[in-house]
């Protein structure tokens, strides 16, 4: 990994910014050429699917495990300006552990009214079975926008700014207080906390809502995928394999990891000092 994506560490006003809100948007994320290229594979992925599967054109459609299916998504697996953000959120000990396309076609006639798709916290069942209170962070997902979602109605991603540290909000059919959407433009991206309510919504637009999302956790974490990732460990440079999961060391190598396990670590401390790794 080159040293250069350091420039894209988090700020202090951001750090203080995601752990006030929740989440943070960044509008140049990925350069026009990017996106174009990530958008063709995307729509070539996405009609296979639906054919696949049977899905109407008008219906919503996520893949997971993407990650194996081109270069393109492969790249974002440690996308420089991307990265160091994740880290900064979570710190060194990470890998990717759940990834998403999803796609929101543009509206069926006379379809005009926003719908929510459920409010929830990200992780399932680790809402339910660790105690502590408020819920710990454990993951982070940067949600890559390859369409222009920068108005409302563009089947946004809602969220409620601060939500990160309730453990409920009102189940009683309400819209939650303060929720908005996330208005982002195309090659932009969100990166936020598991633990913030959030939701997807309906598209009014006849603008289909085209993202990626990438989710890191904790490398102790078992993955929420069924990743096919093993036969790129040999063509990745050794961070990018730790963010696939490898582990050269074993299962041990999860929670007590060696330098082997994590170069991640190594790069911090060879380019931040020794306390940026600690």
């Amino acid at each position: 990994m080159d040293a250069s994506c350091l420039r894209y560490a988090l700020t202090e006003a951001e750090r203080l910014a995601f752990c006030q809100r929740g989440y943070l948007v960044f509008d140049e994320m990925l350069p026009p050429d990017v996106v174009d290229a990530l958008v063709e594979v995307s729509d070539r992925v996405d009609a296979a699917e639906r054919q696949k599967r049977g899905v109407g054109p008008y219906d919503r459609l996520t893949v997971r495990d993407m990650i194996w299916r081109d270069e393109c998504y492969l790249a974002l697996v440690d996308w420089p300006r991307a990265l160091p953000k994740i880290w900064g959120t979570l710190g060194w000990n990470i890998q990717i552990y759940h990834t998403v396309l999803a796609y929101s076609p543009a509206a069926a006639p006379g379809n005009l009214q926003v719908k929510m798709q459920g409010w929830h916290q990200d992780s399932g069942r680790v809402n339910h079975e660790i105690e502590s209170s408020p819920r710990p962070r454990i993951s982070v997902k940067m949600a890559y926008f390859l369409s222009d979602c920068s108005a409302a109605g563009r089947a946004n991603f809602w969220v409620v700014p601060g939500s990160h540290l309730l453990d409920d909000i009102p189940n009683d059919g309400s819209f939650p207080r303060n929720a908005v959407p996330v208005l982002v433009p195309p090659g932009g991206a969100v990166l936020f906390d598991r633990r913030i309510w959030h939701s997807a919504s309906s598209n009014t637009s006849a603008i289909p809502r085209k993202v990626l999302f990438y989710g890191y956790s904790y490398r102790w974490l078992r993955p929420r995928d069924d990743q096919t990732v093993e036969h790129l460990f040999e063509h990745c440079d050794p961070i990018r394999r730790q963010l696939l999961g490898y582990a050269p060391t074993g299962g041990y190598g999860y929670t007590s990891p060696t330098d082997e396990d994590v170069p991640l670590r190594v790069f911090l401390r060879q380019h931040l000092g020794a306390e940026a790794a600690a």
